[in-house]
């Protein structure tokens, strides 16, 4: 029995050498239904999906810290600062929150991914009034009641972390040095106070509280009484940058810095073992050399080394053509 043939092109089974050699795509006009390989531990998304529960962490991935930079994030929580992680790109700053979070058993990490147009206001809440009043109109409409406004009021990233609760949570603020020059200031009222109001709560008759609004677990809305969000034991924060700018003294002097190192030739051997095994190690010496030099003339990231050593575990022969460069490319400087 002949094989269907597809429209808009021509179609083979794989060969076994197809199957067995690492070239999906082979630019040659063929179609080909190949089988994918496994990916790398840390580009799998096909992991049990976890519902948004405060109480409930996806596994970690492996990290490795050594003790002094250790000893510095321990300070900033007895201290209950902001830990500012600063570091070349690929040191793990953005890692380290979720390795914290895992450790300590603080749940899911909050994310305020920062750009140019993020503000305060969006990490606290988000209110939508057009929603409320276009239901308002229909309940009039119907039995003319009004919708609840906390239906329509759901907090974000840094207000969800100041959440009265028994343990904190753990936010990140990734990349604080990309979003606007005032930022880092209008940070500190809420981090020194641990509160923020919502002004359309405030207004409210006080036979209207508490409001419950929205939170990053659907199933567990949050009260707010009068407006005001407070916290009981203030969030752990750990705030990344790479330095792209300065920050202001007010604010480097309410923070607890730490400055991630690059790390050595031992270190990321220990690096690559966590991520892909001890056996990995094997045979790869010319790519750490090659990575260590690339290094000094250029910035490179850790996870274009284990991106390296995954494909030449996978048998793909990195010295052909222009592979390699393309691998370990430069992250500074013109594309």
């Amino acid at each position: 029995m002949s094989t269907p043939q597809p429209a808009g092109g021509t179609y083979s089974q794989p060969s076994t050498s197809d199957q067995d050699g690492w070239r999906l795509f082979r630019g040659d006009g063929e179609r080909r239904e190949v089988p994918f390989p496994e990916a790398p531990p840390w580009r799998r998304f096909d992991l049990p999906k976890v519902p948004p529960t405060k109480g409930v962490s996806p596994a970690a991935r492996p990290y490795l810290i050594g003790p002094d930079e250790a000893d510095v994030v321990n300070a900033a929580l007895h201290l209950r600062r902001p830990l500012l992680v600063t570091g070349a790109p690929g040191t793990g700053k953005s890692s380290l929150a979720h390795a914290v979070a895992h450790e300590m058993a603080l749940g899911r990490v909050l994310q305020w991914p920062v750009n140019s147009r993020s503000a305060l206001h969006d990490a606290l809440y988000q209110y939508d009034a057009v929603g409320r009043l276009r239901e308002a109109n229909l309940s009039r409409n119907a039995d003319g009641r009004e919708p609840d406004i906390g239906q329509y009021i759901r907090l974000g990233p840094l207000g969800n972390a100041l959440i009265p609760q028994e343990r904190p949570r753990m936010l990140l603020i990734d990349e604080l040095d990309k979003g606007d020059v005032d930022l880092p200031n209008d940070l500190l009222t809420v981090f020194e106070e641990g509160e923020f109001t919502i002004p359309e709560l405030t207004r409210l008759p006080d036979g209207e509280v508490p409001v419950y609004v929205q939170t990053d677990d659907p199933s567990a809305p949050a009260p707010v009484t009068h407006g005001r969000v407070r916290c009981r034991e203030f969030p752990v924060v750990i705030i990344t940058s790479n330095g792209e700018r300065d920050f202001p003294p007010a604010f480097l002097r309410r923070c607890v810095r730490l400055d991630l190192p690059e790390p050595d030739e031992q270190r990321l051997r220990d690096i690559v073992a966590a991520h892909l095994g001890p056996e990995a190690l094997d045979g790869v010496d010319d790519l750490l050399r090659q990575f260590l030099d690339r290094r000094v003339s250029g910035e490179l990231a850790t996870d274009q080394l284990l991106n390296a050593v995954f494909l030449r575990k996978g048998g793909v022969d990195l010295d052909a053509g222009s592979l390699l460069q393309a691998v370990l490319h430069r992250l500074a400087g013109a594309v």
